[in-house]
């Protein structure tokens, strides 16, 4: 017998994921997952080809993670990884404000501060994610529609490319309320930027813009959102028109003075559009189609392997470490930025913190009293 028809084989398809839809909700705070058909570039769908939405939606709260969106998250990039049908996963958020801005900061506050333990059970969570991120057997591309900050930027850079809004901004937030960002900045960044601006981007705090964010590398396309009757305009809150003045490098700073204030004014009253973006999310996806898929994924596992060694190194430590900080500074930070509006500020006061270390008092009810804000009256 010449063939191989009389092997006994089954037939049909295998269901290989963990979960149905029950960590899915268009219900906010939730995770949305879509399948969208591939598109040609004259615009008309691939039968048969998809891409997969993994969407946070939570746009009240600036697309914060709660914990339950982060289980969504996770189930979204398994469902992506095993259906054959998809060619790449996309993952963005609802809104026009803010692509993520991390962890619940709410839910930080209200629950998991002063609870360690509990806290080190959402880091496995949220460890999990970045690994579902990383490990996805398709491209990731993060569609960046807003902020990408402090957690929003890790698990924003654990996917494969980034394209973005040009009123997007990208940074850390931790250190300024009570965390570290080692949910993915501290191993990513200097793969992705010089080692010092790596350093400085992960301690100071500063927002820095899309074009910046595009011209250091961090990011691969940034794309204007705003569209008036004379056309497409770019974000006039930065230098998008000069490369350098008086010696110093501009494009991509943030305008100062009249000008800035002028260009905030502008872009909260403007409308935005992201018909450019979704195009460049659709030519990557357009030349993701037309590559062998096997080839595809293992160079892109070639290139994901360089942050996901660094990341693996360091995620379990970090892990222990972030659930006992909330027991002090993140405990303190956390509240701080929670009852800003009784408050009247989103920070401690790092003077007294640092002088009554220095004076060795024990980090106690009244320590914790003297360095977070008081009501107002």
């Amino acid at each position: 017998m010449s063939d191989l028809s009389w092997l006994p084989r089954e037939s049909g398809i295998k269901n290989h994921h963990l979960w149905e839809e029950e960590h899915f909700s268009s219900d906010a705070p939730g995770i949305v997952f879509e399948k969208r058909p591939i598109l040609d570039p004259s615009g008309a769908p691939v039968d048969g080809l998809f891409s997969a939405w993994i969407i946070l939606n939570n746009p009240g709260q600036y697309n914060s993670y709660t914990t339950e969106m982060v289980k969504g998250v996770i189930a979204g990039f398994h469902r992506a990884s095993a259906d054959s049908s998809v060619v790449a996963a996309v993952f963005t958020a609802m809104g026009d404000k803010a692509f993520c801005t991390g962890g619940n900061t709410k839910e930080y506050a209200e629950y998991y501060a002063g609870r360690p333990n509990e806290y080190g059970l959402y880091m496995d969570l949220f460890n999990a994610m970045v690994d579902a991120i990383l490990g996805c057997k398709k491209p990731t591309i993060c569609r960046v529609n807003g902020m990408r900050v402090a957690g929003g930027q890790e698990i924003g850079m654990a996917c494969d490319i980034t394209l973005s809004s040009d009123l997007a901004i990208f940074g850390q937030a931790g250190p300024k309320h009570g965390s570290a960002p080692d949910g993915g900045s501290t191993d990513f960044l200097p793969w992705m930027l010089p080692l010092e601006l790596a350093m400085w981007n992960c301690v100071s705090c500063e927002m820095w813009s899309a074009y910046k964010m595009k011209r250091l590398g961090l990011i691969s396309k940034c794309v204007p959102v705003i569209k008036d009757p004379d056309g497409w305009v770019r974000n006039p809150a930065i230098e998008t028109d000069r490369y350098v003045a008086d010696g110093e490098i501009v494009y991509g700073e943030y305008k100062t003075g009249d000008a800035a204030k002028k260009a905030r004014g502008y872009v909260k009253s403007a409308a935005t559009d992201f018909e450019l973006l979704d195009k460049e999310v659709d030519k990557i996806l357009w030349t993701y189609t037309n590559l062998f898929p096997g080839c595809l994924i293992k160079s892109v596992e070639g290139v994901r392997m360089k942050k996901k060694f660094f990341w693996d190194q360091a995620k379990v430590v970090n892990r222990h470490w972030l659930a006992a900080n909330m027991n002090s500074e993140a405990y303190l930070g956390f509240n701080a930025f929670n009852t800003k509006k009784i408050t009247g500020r989103d920070t401690i006061d790092f003077i007294e913190y640092r002088r009554r270390q220095a004076a060795g008092d024990a980090f106690d009810l009244e320590f914790m009293a003297a360095v977070l804000g008081r009501p107002s009256a």
